[in-house]
């Protein structure tokens, strides 16, 4: 199993949302400041089993190209899970 970090402006949270439940991925969404000017960000988490990894990533590229002036939408970190419980 897999823990996908997926961090994002507030103005591409929402479509990536819906992209994701779409793909029937279940998202968490964690409201955040960071960056330079303090700008508004979305930590969004999503656990996955191995095989889904690239389909959710594949999902974020797709809803979210990189802007016309090159510059990146999201970042992203996938991190290996030892244990899942839901109590």
């Amino acid at each position: 199993m897999k823990m996908i970090i997926v961090i994002v402006r507030d103005n591409d949270a929402d479509p990536l949302t819906q992209a994701l439940t779409a793909a029937k991925f279940r998202v968490t969404r964690v409201a955040s400041t960071g960056g330079f000017l303090r700008s508004g960000i979305v930590t969004m988490l999503l656990g996955v089993e191995d095989e889904q990894t690239d389909a959710a990533i594949q999902t974020v590229r797709n809803t979210l190209p990189p802007l016309t002036s090159g510059e990146k939408r999201a970042t992203l970190f996938v991190v290996p899970v030892q244990r899942f419980e839901q109590v």
